[in-house]
């Protein structure tokens, strides 16, 4: 953890935070976690994913990113609530509730999705400064690694404030990279609202929308938000204070989901509009090559910034939510310089042995789906247990809400599982 944490909190035994400011500029000084975890919302593999169902199916899906957007903030917050109730991380509080056995188990399994992640993160940097400068992938791949063990050590030295601070400029430049095309080519205003109409048009049109709506809730978004809000503000010893934090947080998730659900919902756009018919979109190479030549080079290439930017912002935040698992769960805590050096080996050598990289980012969504149940359907439970929770404990309304998102999104990416395998 950051060296300017408390050491109380760095051992995962978080120390009482001072108590939190009361006016609006600074209630604003507490954004910051969701910003971070937010991310995981513009990652590459979500670029390909929305820009192959705004070309294929035009505006037809856009009601699908808008109900996934709303899904995130609900299960982003009880991460956030989670971490500033008790204090810890979603991996700390079921570390402190297994046994040895099955908390075993349990970080084998997260550590598996925190590799996987960082491995669709690593290709898409690397694809990225392929289209940038034509370096080589695995060249590339190295060159994110490096770069994001600077982007660590930021966090390392100056604190977690600074960390978000670097995390939320590169969201900017994500904003700008991938919303840029509206301008020069924007949507049909009327096709827009006839695109928040829920319908299908066809069965490939049906698993595109799974497959976004199954990617919205991704296990590391969910493990590193409640690690960073207990990182940011430690466990809080009042009420007031308490109920301050948890305001801020609301705010602070819900702003962040905007953003990152504007990104997502302007990449279909800009697909539906400059490159419905186009083929080759179902590939970031593809997409990019089809959005120069339809937008111009000028688009392209703050298109191709725009995915370096998520490159490198999503694999250093993968990082460190892999940290929050290992320490949450076994205990165990290794700099996050070298755990970047370790997690960044299977992506250079996949990269390495010239594996194709859409199809790396497909496998890697794979073993993401798998991990989603193991990180949802606990916070929800914890969120609904009184004794943990105390007077922030969710009422059945909102506990009903969330089984029923939770068990939509584990459905939708077990139907995804099954429909990779038969090869549909």
């Amino acid at each position: 953890m950051a060296r300017n944490t408390p050491p109380a909190v760095r051992a995962g035994n978080p120390v009482t935070a001072p108590a939190a400011p009361t006016s609006r500029p600074r209630l604003l000084a507490l954004f910051g976690p969701a910003f971070v975890a937010a991310i995981a919302y513009v990652d590459p593999g979500n670029v390909a994913a929305n820009l192959t169902a705004g070309a294929r199916y035009g505006y037809l899906l856009l009601w699908v990113l808008v109900a996934a957007n709303a899904m995130a903030v609900l299960i982003q917050y009880q991460s956030a609530k989670l971490g500033v109730v008790t204090g810890d991380s979603l991996p700390g509080v079921l570390g402190s509730r297994m046994r040895r056995g099955p908390r075993l188990a349990f970080w084998a399994q997260a550590e598996v999705v925190a590799a996987a992640t960082d491995l669709a993160e690593v290709v898409g940097g690397a694809i990225a400064l392929h289209l940038l400068f034509g370096l080589p992938l695995v060249w590339g791949g190295a060159i994110v690694g490096v770069v994001s063990m600077l982007l660590l050590a930021t966090q390392d030295r100056y604190g977690q404030r600074r960390f978000e601070a670097v995390v939320t400029a590169l969201l900017l430049v994500i904003v700008i990279g991938f919303l840029c095309g509206l301008v020069v080519g924007p949507p049909d205003p009327d096709e827009m609202l006839s695109g928040l109409v829920p319908r299908f048009a066809g069965t490939d049109s049906v698993v595109l929308a799974a497959s976004m709506l199954g990617a919205t809730v991704m296990p590391h978004a969910i493990y590193v938000h409640s690690a960073l809000t207990r990182d940011r503000f430690g466990r809080t010893g009042d009420a007031a204070t308490r109920h301050r934090l948890l305001r801020a947080s609301r705010w602070d998730v819900v702003t962040a989901l905007v953003v990152a659900g504007a990104v997502n919902i302007g990449l279909l756009l800009v697909a539906a509009a400059n490159l419905r018919g186009v083929a080759g979109t179902d590939s970031i190479e593809g997409a990019h090559a089809a959005i120069t030549g339809a937008l111009g080079g000028g688009v392209g290439l703050v298109f191709a910034i725009g995915l370096l930017a998520s490159g490198l912002a999503s694999t250093s935040v993968g990082c460190y939510a892999g940290a929050a698992v290992m320490e949450g769960l076994i205990h165990r805590r290794i700099p996050l310089l070298a755990r970047r050096a370790i997690t960044l080996a299977p992506a250079l050598l996949l990269l390495g042995l010239g594996a194709d990289p859409t199809w790396t980012l497909v496998i890697s969504q794979v073993v993401l789906s798998f991990g989603i149940p193991f990180a949802a359907i606990p916070l929800v439970r914890l969120n609904a247990d009184r004794r943990l929770m105390g007077e922030h404990v969710n009422g059945r309304g909102l506990q009903a809400v969330l089984i029923l998102v939770v068990a939509l999104v584990v459905v939708l990416n077990l139907v995804l599982l099954v429909l990779l395998g038969s090869g549909a």
